[in-house]
């Protein structure tokens, strides 16, 4: 049997430049420039209700360490998202993290040595839910929502259930404002503190092997353990990562609360991975980026930081939030149907 095939030469240039340019996928082009376009359009729309004083130096200040909390947090969730896990205790987690810094700083205990055992007591119930996950074959929905009680109630207890007061120390002015100081960091030490951990969480996920083998069991596990992978040791290495960063972020909510308060928090895990998914993250795992993180948080700050000042009560900002929650699992959907369509 023969078979013809078309020969370039009797082609023009213009034609055969065609036939090898890859089709045009709009899910592709949405997952880079969504974040940025969703950003812009954002800032429109409050700059417009709110007026020009949305812009002003001291507001966009405020943005940034509105964003700090979520950022940080969020992070650590693009790490477990990636590998196609998900975690429902950060917001205890920070609740316990501000416990732990008031309780140790209320004993005499040093600042740094303080800020350590609240990321150390983080990265322990990530290692906690790395181990269900791993060596009892549970879902991480199931392990990490069971958690979610479990560090809630542990905070409660160690609290007495009220607030725990403590001394003021230099981890209150990780998120003050740099109005009216002659400080040379321009923006509070806490922005520049996730900038440092976003460039670090950025060059693990691209440059590392560690980071290659956390796509790799997103995209598919049984492929990359045929490959090699460590699995069990690398999602244990992962949710004790996310869940350290989810401290970090109690460390920023304790900056900006100074009291140890155990019902913070509450909620927060759905603006972190809703933050994730606008970023360009997918649930299903295999896809994550940090720079579209930290937009998708900044998008969900200014959302709540233009509906305050805007004046809308409370129900309506939950409304808003719930409603881009909803927005960004769709376009996570529409995503993945658009790539799986497009390979097809």
């Amino acid at each position: 049997m023969k078979i013809e095939i078309p020969r370039m030469k009797n082609m023009t240039r213009i034609e055969a430049t065609t036939e090898l340019k890859a089709p045009y996928q709009p899910a592709k082009w949405l997952s880079r420039t969504g974040p940025v376009l969703g950003l812009f359009l954002v800032c429109v729309i409050f700059g417009f209700l709110v007026g020009p004083q949305f812009f002003r130096t001291g507001n966009l200040e405020l943005i940034a360490r509105q964003t700090a909390i979520v950022a940080v947090a969020a992070l650590g969730m693009t790490v477990v998202i990636a590998s196609a896990g998900i975690d429902l205790s950060v917001g205890s987690v920070v609740s316990l993290s501000t416990v732990i810094i008031a309780l140790l700083l209320r004993a005499g205990i040093p600042p740094l040595a303080a800020v350590l055992a609240a990321v150390a007591a983080g990265v322990f119930c990530g290692a906690i839910v790395g181990m269900l996950v791993t060596r009892l074959r549970l879902l991480p929905f199931i392990v990490t929502l069971g958690m979610m009680l479990v560090v809630r109630g542990a905070a409660k207890g160690l609290a007495d259930e009220q607030r725990v007061e403590a001394p003021i120390t230099w981890i209150n002015d990780l998120l003050r404002s740099s109005a009216g100081t002659t400080s040379w960091l321009v923006l509070p030490a806490g922005v520049w503190i996730i900038i440092a951990l976003s460039l670090m969480t950025g060059v693990m996920l691209e440059y590392t092997r560690f980071g290659r083998h956390i796509f790799a069991i997103g995209s598919n596990e049984r492929t990359a353990r045929l490959c090699g992978v460590r699995i069990d040791a690398c999602k244990l290495a992962i949710y004790s990562i996310g869940a350290g960063f989810a401290g970090l972020a109690g460390v920023m909510q304790f900056s900006k609360l100074s009291v140890g308060d155990p019902t913070v928090a509450v909620g927060l895990e759905l603006d972190v991975i809703a933050a994730v998914i606008i970023g360009g993250g997918s649930l299903l795992g295999g896809r994550g980026s940090v720079f579209g993180t930290l937009l998708g948080a900044t998008i969900m700050a200014v959302i709540q930081l233009g509906s305050s000042q805007r004046g809308m009560p409370n129900w309506v900002q939950q409304i808003v939030t719930g409603g881009i929650i909803i927005l960004a699992v769709a376009l996570d959907h529409w995503r993945q149907h658009g790539h799986n369509y497009s390979q097809h």
